[in-house]
């Protein structure tokens, strides 16, 4: 079977259902500095390029900021044939200069002409307000879709679901949108059908809950009365059964993930209307998967202690989700003895990583409980 592909809204253009998000691409560091590993990525990106994926979203800051750069040239050989998809960070906006000088280091970075999908960065109602709307960001966006160095104008989303609606109404050029959605987080549906009407694309992001629903095993699967299915599969299943989601993607960080996910797409089938009802009733099974809802995307690195938040939390994920109680606690044992990390009690409380995160953790009292429980 071969890869799928959806209308990306009105836009008529047709993008694989399964899209490479380039924000776990594999890095390394060196004299205290962070590169990709070109040896690595490259080839992995054209090999996803061979399965069929022509879809592939960065932003300015992944990776270090060196995404931009290793995408640019794993594509370079068949730029026409996919659609690339960026970012812009609009703390770094505050003129419309700004704009302008943040879409051209893009367009340098990723060594093109033009971007297919540019998107206005974690927007919520205040950024929509008080940077693009104060300093006319879509004008200025329509003016280098005119000149060509832009094809589409998008927006991706951490806020209450109810922006969403504003923005595109606000906005009213928007050709896509990228939101959280998955098994966990279904707070945006309402909105993604209203997108969807609306004639945008709709991309998902966190389409396996940070990790949390990447599990091989099929004990959710048999929850759900759905039979022998991996958890990752059922997760990636019910994402692309709605009909108003175009693409899922996934932050592949190896070609075995890559080869894996390829294989849940090219075989996937909707789920039908008795699976839909019996994953309706077994949903509450769900909740305690929902408790410290981190997906992994590392904002919150940085930690002035060097704790090593999206660790310690992924190893919570382990315990509280997988059932994988020893292993979680003999993995913390070993960080706790590693004296290259900072750990939970020299915490600074100083709200820097809480100001960074896209899901509004508490990560300070979230921290604190989780080591009290792989502790013990």
């Amino acid at each position: 079977m071969k890869m799928k592909y959806r209308k990306m809204g009105k836009t008529g253009i047709e993008i694989s259902a399964l899209g490479f998000g380039c924000m776990r691409l594999p890095e390394y560091e060196k004299d205290g500095k962070w590169y990709i590993d070109n040896d690595l990525a490259i080839p992995m990106l054209r090999k996803a390029y061979e399965y069929g994926v022509n879809y592939f979203d960065t932003a300015y800051y992944y990776c270090h900021s060196n995404s931009e750069r290793t995408l640019g040239q794993a594509v370079k050989p068949f730029r026409d044939k996919v659609y690339l998809s960026t970012k812009i960070p609009l703390e770094e906006v505050h003129s419309k200069e700004d704009f302008w000088g943040l879409l051209k280091t893009s367009l340098a970075r990723l060594d093109t002409d033009y971007i297919d999908f540019y998107h206005f960065w974690a927007l919520n109602k205040n950024r929509f307000d008080e940077v693009v709307l104060k300093y006319g960001l879509i004008d200025e966006a329509m003016e280098a879709k005119r000149q060509g160095l832009i094809r589409h104008l998008s927006f991706s989303f951490h806020d209450d679901p109810k922006v969403i609606k504003y923005i595109i109404d606000t906005g009213k050029v928007f050709s896509s949108m990228l939101v959280q959605y998955n098994l966990l987080d279904r707070k945006n549906e309402e909105m993604i059908n209203y997108a969807h009407d609306q004639g945008l694309g709709v991309v998902i992001m966190g389409p396996v809950g940070g990790g949390r629903l990447a599990s091989p095993e099929n004990a959710l699967g048999e929850k759900l009365n759905l039979g022998s299915i991996a958890t990752y599969e059922l997760a990636f299943k019910f994402v692309l059964s709605n009909p108003n989601v175009t693409c899922a993607l996934s932050g592949m960080e190896n070609l075995a993930v890559l080869k894996k996910n390829v294989q849940v797409i090219n075989n996937f089938t909707s789920l039908t209307t008795e699976e839909q009802a019996n994953l309706q009733q077994a949903l509450t099974e769900l909740q305690k998967f929902s408790e410290l809802y981190c997906t992994g995307c590392k904002y919150c690195n940085g930690c002035p202690q060097s704790i090593k938040i999206d660790q310690i939390f992924g190893l919570y994920t382990y315990y509280n989700v997988y059932g994988l109680t020893d292993f979680a606690k003999q993995a913390y044992a070993r960080y706790l003895k590693n004296q290259n990390v900072g750990q939970i009690e020299t915490c600074l409380e100083c709200g820097l990583c809480e100001s960074k995160c896209p899901q509004k953790l508490p990560i300070i009292e979230d921290l604190k409980k989780v080591d009290r429980v792989l502790r013990t």
